[in-house]
């Protein structure tokens, strides 16, 4: 088995960083957003503090894939994992949008979780991006598919942030869980296309 070379070595840090980057800001949004949402009654803000914590699952796989032997068999049960995260996010969703539809329980808004979703957006995609690169350079389809998580996690924070702007500004508490179900369909792609690449 060919040794890892300088620039892997340099990749592989570089993706250890990006991971644990991700994991500290989901850390600190899970607790922003739960209190968010036990204030105002928010779906979306619940739905995206349970996303953050299926963000922090899929670093850790990450981390453990990449601190592990090259053809350790890590790489297919990691693949795996981050598939049922995606399956587990996309039942949450469905369920808690049902109950706020079918309840018609008008959420408050919260102005500290609303600057978190913006930040949040821009911090996602920026760390998408790194990971995307560096897992390509370096042939690992974990990193490159928790990439694709992690796209998710800005696209569900621009959604959740469309839902409770328009519910703070203008009343539609429709909206609130509305914005929770735009990344469902996605999201089940993904945990798709993750358990495909798990195959032998």
């Amino acid at each position: 088995m060919a040794r890892a070379t300088p620039t892997d070595r340099l990749l592989l840090r570089r993706g250890l960083l990006l991971e644990c980057a991700t994991l500290s800001w989901n850390v600190v949004g899970t607790v922003v957003l739960m209190i968010a949402a036990v204030a105002t009654g928010s779906v979306a803000f619940a739905g995206f503090g349970v996303d953050s914590l299926i963000e922090i699952v899929a670093s850790a796989v990450v981390v453990w894939q990449l601190k592990g032997e090259v053809g350790s068999g890590r790489e297919r049960q990691a693949l795996r994992l981050i598939a049922v995260a995606f399956v587990l996010l996309a039942v949450y969703i469905a369920a808690q949008a049902a109950v706020t539809f079918g309840s018609r329980s008008h959420p408050g808004h919260s102005t500290v979780g609303i600057v978190w979703l913006a930040a949040t957006v821009m911090a996602m995609f920026a760390l998408a991006a790194g990971k995307r690169d560096t897992g390509r350079r370096l042939a690992n389809k974990v990193l490159e598919t928790e990439a694709r998580v992690t796209v998710i996690d800005g696209a569900l924070a621009a959604a959740v942030l469309l839902g409770v702007a328009l519910n703070a500004a203008a009343g539609w508490w429709w909206a609130d869980p509305l914005s929770a179900l735009v990344i469902l369909v996605y999201g089940l792609r993904e945990a798709r296309h993750a358990w495909n690449e798990a195959r032998p």
